[in-house]
């Protein structure tokens, strides 16, 4: 049996899912829609008909097995505990009012991207080639956080956009500074169209892949150390015995989307996923 909710996480562990401190919020607020990701559609705020009283998911273990890689792939950053133990101070939806519900539903979706940026933000600081920048990364990261720490009506009426744009403008000058070695006259691929191409065994040590589309791509035994992957799309990607190592915004979501092998060498910031070849 999983332990029971018992507060908010704190430190780096803030910023990774913690179901057993949040209300299920991302089997409520957010919606589905049928398609190879969910096996069904469901309408923003209203609860998955997979989500038990008590918060956890009946269908946990066979998720992939039933038709839901969707949510094997999801990761809120730790936004579901957040919102449910500090912003809403542990305050259940489930025993609240219609209004307070929808509140929290609307809330989420905002801190997520918040504790996205936290996450990103948080690695640039361990970036010791960035060391120039550490002192503006750490203040941006404060003010990121203060962010998070609004009133739930304040955080339903931000707009994150020009934050995010500020943040990702901070965080490719960082990239710029840590692949400043390994990059050279390589060409950037930033935004590419590159669904399905055939990149086996290519060298794209300290290319820049940002935003880039990789679904389907043949990237085994390719050399991406040092690349900056923030926001590439690696949906069924195969990262079959490549080297990923120091590979810069790197997330959980991106590497669970992929396809790997027990050769795959990743960073210290993500795990292989379970459903990888043994």
């Amino acid at each position: 049996m999983q332990e029971q909710p018992g507060g908010p996480v704190t430190g780096a562990a803030a910023l990774r899912g913690d179901c057993v401190n949040c209300f299920g919020l991302c089997c409520v607020a957010l919606p589905f829609t049928a398609s190879a990701d969910f096996a069904r559609n469901k309408d923003a705020g209203t609860p998955c008909p997979n989500l038990a009283e008590d918060h956890r998911c009946r269908i946990h273990a066979r998720l992939r097995e039933t038709g839901f890689n969707g949510c094997t792939v999801y990761d809120c950053f730790g936004a579901g505990q957040h919102v449910s133990q500090v912003t809403f101070a542990g305050r259940d939806w489930r025993a609240a009012s219609r209004a307070h519900a929808r509140l929290m539903f609307d809330v989420f979706p905002v801190v997520r991207q918040l504790h996205e940026l936290l996450s990103y933000l948080t690695e640039a600081l361990a970036l010791a080639a960035a060391r120039p920048l550490h002192a503006e990364v750490r203040r941006v990261l404060e003010e990121t956080e203060g962010l998070t720490r609004k009133t739930a009506e304040e955080l339903v009426a931000l707009d994150v956009g020009p934050h995010r744009q500020r943040v990702g403008d901070l965080l490719t000058r960082v990239s710029e500074l840590a692949r400043a070695d390994v990059r050279g006259r390589r060409r950037d691929r930033r935004g590419a169209d590159l669904m399905g191409a055939r990149l086996k065994g290519t060298d794209l040590r300290g290319v820049s892949l940002r935003g880039a589309y990789l679904i389907a791509a043949d990237l085994s035994g390719a050399d991406l150390r040092g690349a900056d992957l923030l926001g590439a799309d690696l949906r069924d990607a195969d990262l079959g015995d490549a080297d990923l190592t120091g590979a810069l915004f790197l997330t959980q979501p991106q590497v669970t989307a992929a396809r790997g092998s027990a050769g795959t060498r990743l960073p210290g910031t993500v795990r292989a996923p379970a459903h990888w070849t043994p």
